[in-house]
């Protein structure tokens, strides 16, 4: 896993451990348990945009867990996310690029408190009392939707000459989600957008298909209106 990025403002530890249970229930309520479709004037998110697509199905050396499926798994995952005084929030997708065969995909979700593992140390991340979503950003091969890691994202959220958001994603994983990129977001208020996503290229060794794509950085950009959920 890449190391903390020596850039970012130094981060509380946590006050106290975090038992499995509770830990499972916030990551999986973070990260994709959230599957509704906003009521605004976004566009609906496509099926395989939806973040419980790769539940259920299997990809090269990962077998995906089983889609929750119960009443019981809602209203827990759902408790999870009130969690804190967290209010859910329906997922939204933000826009969908290709770059080469790479889907990019970026959505907003319910902020929860996530976890930051450096190799020797765990910290943990609280939203803030004003956050207003959790970005999440997904890099597949758009042939197969087999998940493509190791890359790097850097977001920026501007409104007109302002730039509320402007930082890297953290490299993250999640039971449903798979591995992603994310972080929590806050903006002044409902109002339109403009996020940038510059990609960098995926650094690891590579099979014969991925030798001639990806080997310089890119950027995506979307326009979205967000609009705190009622």
């Amino acid at each position: 896993m890449p190391t903390l990025n020596p850039l970012r403002r130094p981060l509380r530890r946590a006050s106290a451990p975090i038992a499995a249970a509770a830990l499972a229930a916030l990551l999986a309520a973070g990260c994709g348990a959230s599957a509704a479709t906003v009521a605004a004037p976004a566009a609906k998110p496509s099926t395989a945009a939806t973040p419980m697509a790769g539940c259920g199905s299997s990809m090269p050396g990962m077998t995906m867990p089983a889609c929750p499926t119960s009443s019981a798994e809602a209203a827990a995952a759902e408790a999870a996310a009130t969690a804190g005084g967290v209010n859910p929030v329906p997922t939204q997708v933000l826009g969908v690029a290709d770059w080469q065969g790479m889907k990019i995909t970026a959505e907003a979700m319910t902020a929860v408190p996530f976890l930051i593992y450096n190799g020797t140390a765990m910290q943990e991340v609280k939203p803030p009392k004003n956050v207003s979503f959790h970005l999440m950003v997904l890099l597949n091969d758009a042939q197969t939707g087999v998940v493509i890691p190791y890359a790097s994202v850097w977001a920026t959220i501007t409104d007109g000459s302002k730039t509320p958001f402007d930082e890297s994603l953290w490299p993250m994983i999640s039971r449903y989600m798979g591995p992603h990129y994310g972080n929590n977001v806050v903006l002044p208020g409902a109002g339109t957008y403009h996020l940038s996503l510059l990609i960098s290229p995926p650094v690891s060794a590579r099979h014969v298909e991925y030798q001639d794509v990806w080997m310089t950085s890119h950027r995506v950009n979307f326009t979205f209106h967000w609009k705190h959920a009622s």
